[in-house]
């Protein structure tokens, strides 16, 4: 059997022993992978190793899509009211709720985001799963008027096994908004967490089995993008999958379901999110709202504000009073409460953040603020502000995914609209102005999933979010995201039996 990870915190945030399986949860139960072999799981605050977890293989994923398949046809899927799979989802809920420091605390650890931010995450974790327990029992189809000859009526089925892979920048958030629509819409599910941040998702498999779900239902196959990713995106038996991470992930996975059985495709990828800052604003705001919108989660985020756009009229004030705010942003311990930004998440992206730092100043971008490391170890780097850049450089058009800031210039809104759209992302876009006209117009014309007005980062469980162009297909979230997991299928019904 495979064993648990046990790890006593003693820190300002939580003091508690916390056990963690470290196994593949596979129909119900914590087993070792096929071959035995483990992934060691790196503190990225010390660089020093956490503990390590089985990895699986094509013949585990291959086991739990049997688990998977036999629990939709017989206790899942048809088989259970949709009332009782939203009594599941509620009381998993709940568990997490009455859990939520220890987990905070593993996911800050794991992931190097500080406790705070980790804690919100599990909070909105709670109200995901809370939120798709009311859908539970809503699942439902039209009556489609035709003639008086006919009945039609539309029902929403659930699609079967589906496949899931999470990232490693919100490792529980992502885990819960990909588990949430596909339970509560009747699917089976087998889920693969990022190798850099897999602990989270086994220490929830364990409320998973508590909160009643029959086995087979969740299970969750540790591993390589290259092995389990792969063999997940071109399984035979898995009729839909849902991928949040990288573009170029993105696009291999889409080859890969369109070779094996053309399964359902829904992607959440990169971007590129412009930051509109008008001369109007209310400065101060724009200067925090900006700051949390790079650097919040260490500017490891899909729609992280990492293209700043300064009116000209105050673009010398904005960027005096951004880069004091910037200065003063605290980075260290994830469990020093005064703290707001972490370590990266890995020494792979430290060193591709610092890539980036290089190649902008080598392309002739100032290196206005920070660029640097912070200390001797773990992934630290300061928050960084690049000034006079061209819409070519690579740190303006690429995913640079760290606390790397670009800061532009522009005159008016066609020449906003012009900057902002060109890029291959459109998954998140963000205006500041008092003009409520304006606004509106400008977030209109920004091809962008979603559009914050004076705010940046703000997600909510019932509000839909996905991208344009590059940044995906389809949406999370929100009762849109339920449309991703279910079949609709037309019942025509000749009622006089005429021909």
């Amino acid at each position: 059997m495979s064993s648990t990870w046990t790890h006593t915190f003693n820190t300002p945030v939580f003091k508690g022993t916390v056990e963690v399986p470290t196994g593949l949860f596979i129909n119900g139960k914590f087993v070792d992978g096929s071959t035995k072999q483990a992934i060691d799981v790196i503190n990225p605050s010390t660089g020093q190793l956490i503990t390590k977890i089985s990895v699986g293989t094509l013949d585990d994923v291959n086991t739990a899509v049997k688990a998977a398949q036999h629990a939709f046809e017989t206790t899942y899927g048809l088989a259970m009211r949709g009332s009782d799979r939203g009594l599941l989802l509620g009381k998993l809920a709940q568990l997490i709720e009455d859990n939520t420091d220890a987990i905070a605390c593993v996911e800050a650890l794991d992931n190097g985001k500080t406790f705070p931010f980790a804690k919100g995450d599990v909070q909105a974790v709670v109200a995901c799963f809370r939120y798709y327990a009311g859908w539970a029992d809503k699942i439902q189809g039209k009556t489609i008027e035709t003639s008086e000859a006919q009945l039609v009526y539309t029902r929403h089925e659930p699609i079967g096994v589906v496949g899931q892979i999470i990232p490693w920048n919100f490792p529980i958030l992502m885990l819960a908004w990909k588990l949430g629509p596909a339970l509560a819409t009747g699917n089976t599910v087998v889920l693969k967490p990022s190798e850099f941040t897999p602990l989270s998702a086994l220490f929830v498999a364990k409320y998973i089995q508590e909160a009643g779900f029959p086995p087979g239902v969740v299970n969750i196959v540790n591993g390589y993008g290259n092995v389990v990713g792969q063999s997940i995106a071109e399984h035979m038996d898995i009729e839909k999958i849902a991928f949040t991470g990288s573009t170029l992930v993105g696009r291999k996975i889409m080859e890969a379901a369109a070779k094996s059985n053309l399964k359902n495709v829904t992607l959440e990828l990169g971007g590129k999110s412009p930051n509109v800052i008008f001369d109007d604003c209310n400065l101060d705001d724009a200067v925090k709202w900006a700051a949390f919108g790079i650097f919040f989660n260490h500017g490891q985020v899909c729609c992280a504000g990492s293209r700043i756009f300064v009116h000209e009229k105050i673009y010398d004030e904005f960027l005096h009073r951004f880069t004091e705010y910037t200065r003063n942003v605290k980075v260290g311990d994830p469990f020093d409460p005064d703290n707001f930004q972490g370590p990266q998440v890995s020494q792979v992206q430290y060193e591709r953040i610092m890539g980036y730092i290089k190649t902008g100043q080598e392309e002739g971008a100032t290196l206005h603020h920070g660029g640097e490391r912070i200390g001797s170890e773990g992934y630290f780097i300061q928050p960084t502000i690049f000034t006079d850049v061209k819409p070519h450089m690579r740190i303006v058009r690429e995913e640079i995914f760290g606390p790397v800031g670009v800061v532009a210039k522009f005159r008016d809104e066609d020449d906003i609209i012009a900057q902002a759209n060109d890029t291959l992302y459109g998954l998140a876009a963000a205006v500041f102005t008092r003009d409520i006209v304006k606004a509106v117009r400008t977030a209109n014309r920004l091809k962008a999933g979603t559009v914050w007005v004076n705010c940046v980062n703000h997600l909510h469980t019932a509000v839909p979010f996905g991208g344009y162009k590059q940044s995906g297909i389809g949406r999370e979230l929100g009762e849109y995201a339920l449309a991703n997991y279910t079949h609709v299928k037309a019942v025509q019904i000749n009622v006089d039996m005429q021909l």
